[in-house]
């Protein structure tokens, strides 16, 4: 059977903690904190209670997890670590003399027993009903803004990859016929990848028309790898082993692979909310999925901080209805008027541009209509139309044969005229102050507790290391506003 809170052993050698680990410790802190049985009644359908041997308490294992967040180690250091360091071992609930875990026990503790929990909502409603609990927020605003976290794996050239996959392909048709090699279609031996993607089609096609030899296991495999590739490329213009990161963008000029994390956090700085997508995806529309997390863990929200990405149409609606208040500039590109396509195009407040729904940048803008005499001005975006040529989601979005392929927004629109009026009181001039904490949230997340680079692929991989890692913070935090 599982215990469902781990205690310390009575040993000779107990009395060494009181010795050697302050009161002001850290560890000692968040253990006098939280009651970690939480972890254990959440995990606890994972464990087999009959058959195999004892296994090591979940309790445990998620704060072998968190030391390796609050300390930015590996897996091996944080074991290695918790064999010598007391505090470790206080926090732990070992007795001094106690052995310590294999460290690929919690490779297998991530993957089998906290995989499909959404520990990220949970961590994080946790630490949010310990600072309410504790009186610690009193503010009802809500500071929000998006962070990037870089993917484990860097992206490939696509050319290179594309080559190597080809290659492998003709070799597995050479071993079976090598008379094939007089009709396969002619290498491409520039450096542009239209024409390598022509290629590999015409490989593609050449190798499926002869069924027998496209059926033989060994040729199969490798042709279906190319087509994915090929699929892949033409759709996102990068490869990579992190398959759900995506290239996002910071600037016109500058460009991250991985993902982004949309957070909320109050003006006491304990995180209230958090969004993990891949990092194409805008700031403005997880605004109403922060609100609704930051209200279920019983924040009560009258007011939200943010940049201009969170001062779409359809934001100040939503809140308007229901009573909130935005303190985020307006930006006539992504606020004003009704606009096509509003729930696909997705406004770059860094960039200053809109992203398609495949995730790619205008290349730039313009401004049409007359000023001042009733015209209604337009922003027109235009896209690199030999992407848009090749895009899987061409349909319905590219006509083809046509010559560019733009994206226009209405600068005009009554519903921001409370906005703009809103936006000259002194009440907005006093919040709009306190957006630059989130950024320095984002900071200790990045800088102290590694949240600069996905540790692990995967979107699934990056939720659970958003949630250690703001657990952390918050936990941190709280301890802090206490002392």
């Amino acid at each position: 059977m599982l215990s469902q809170q781990q205690q310390i052993q009575f040993s000779a050698f107990s009395g060494l903690y009181d010795l050697i680990v302050p009161k002001d410790n850290l560890l000692r802190k968040i253990n006098d904190l939280i009651d970690f049985t939480f972890i254990y009644e959440e995990l606890v359908n994972k464990y087999c209670m009959t058959n195999g041997r004892t296994a090591e308490s979940p309790v445990r294992m998620f704060k072998y997890l968190l030391l390796k967040t609050i300390y930015t180690v590996s897996d091996v250091d944080v074991v290695e670590r918790s064999q010598y360091d007391m505090s470790f071992k206080y926090f732990l609930e070992l007795s001094p003399e106690d052995g310590v875990i294999d460290p690929s026990s919690l490779t297998k503790f991530r993957k089998l027993r906290l995989k499909d929990n959404d520990l990220l909502n949970l961590l994080i409603g946790k630490t949010v009903a310990i600072a309410i609990e504790k009186g610690i927020i009193r503010s009802k605003s809500i500071i929000v803004d998006a962070t990037h976290s870089l993917s484990r794996s860097n992206p490939y050239s696509a050319l290179e990859v594309l080559r190597e996959r080809s290659k492998l392909l003709r070799k597995a048709v050479y071993a079976i016929d090598e008379d094939m090699k007089a009709g396969m279609p002619e290498k491409n031996t520039t450096d542009e990848l239209e024409k390598e993607l022509a290629y590999c089609s015409a490989l593609e096609k050449y190798i499926e028309a002869d069924q027998p030899l496209c059926h033989i296991p060994a040729v199969k495999e490798k042709l279906n790898l190319l087509k994915e590739t090929v699929a892949d490329t033409q759709e996102h213009y990068t490869l990579s082993k992190d398959r759900d990161a995506k290239t996002g963008h910071k600037s016109t000029d500058s460009s991250f692979f991985g993902y982004k994390t949309h957070l909320a956090m109050t003006e006491e700085r304990i995180i209230t909310a958090a969004v993990v997508t891949s990092g194409e995806k805008g700031d403005g529309p997880e605004l109403p999925r922060l609100l609704e997390i930051s209200q279920q863990n019983g924040i009560d929200v009258d007011m939200i901080i943010g940049d201009a990405a969170y001062s779409g149409k359809e934001n100040l609606e939503l809140t308007g209805e229901l009573g909130v208040k935005v303190v985020a500039k307006l930006n006539p590109s992504i606020t004003q008027g009704f606009r096509k396509d509003q729930d696909k195009f997705d406004y770059n407040k860094d960039a200053g541009m809109f992203v398609c729904p495949a995730g790619h940048l205008a290349i730039r803008k313009a401004r049409t209509g007359r000023k001042n005499i009733g015209e209604n001005q337009l922003d027109t975006y235009y896209f690199d139309i030999e992407k848009c040529k090749r895009c899987p989601l061409r349909e319905n979005c590219y006509k083809p044969g046509a010559k560019t392929k733009t994206y226009s927004v209405s600068i005009k629109s009554g519903t921001h005229l409370q906005q703009i009026a809103f936006q000259q009181t002194a009440e907005y001039k006093e919040k709009i102050k306190h957006r630059y904490k989130i950024e320095a949230k984002n900071s200790e997340l990045k800088n102290v507790h590694g949240y600069d680079r996905a540790i692990a692929y995967g979107i699934q991989n990056m939720q659970m290391q958003g949630a250690l890692a703001i657990f952390t913070v918050n936990l941190k935090r709280i301890i802090k506003l206490i002392g």
